[in-house]
């Protein structure tokens, strides 16, 4: 992973900033994750990405690394008890 690879035409940059920004969005996202990914045009294997929150994968697609824990706290649903459940899947998951 690389600030040069950061790839700005990752439509799930668009969905990270939707779900932060949205708090209606976020609800919807963990109460039918399928139907939220479904109004974005994610690529085949960001979407698999997304669903088996395989960050490695992201990664390497060119994810932008802060929008990555923020992205994590939103899957693993650790906005309320803080950034350090999130921060140990993301780790486990891009090793």
């Amino acid at each position: 992973m690389s600030m040069d690879n950061i790839n700005r035409a990752l439509v799930s940059h668009d969905l990270v900033q939707d779900l932060k920004w949205d708090a209606e969005l976020r609800r919807e996202f963990g109460e039918n994750q399928s139907a939220v990914l479904d109004r974005y045009p994610l690529t085949p294997i960001e979407r698999t990405a997304i669903e088996e929150k395989d960050f490695y994968t992201l990664y390497e697609l060119g994810f932008h690394p802060y929008l990555g824990a923020q992205f994590a706290r939103i899957l693993f649903d650790s906005n309320e008890s803080g950034a350090i459940p999130a921060v140990h899947h993301l780790l486990a998951s891009i090793r």
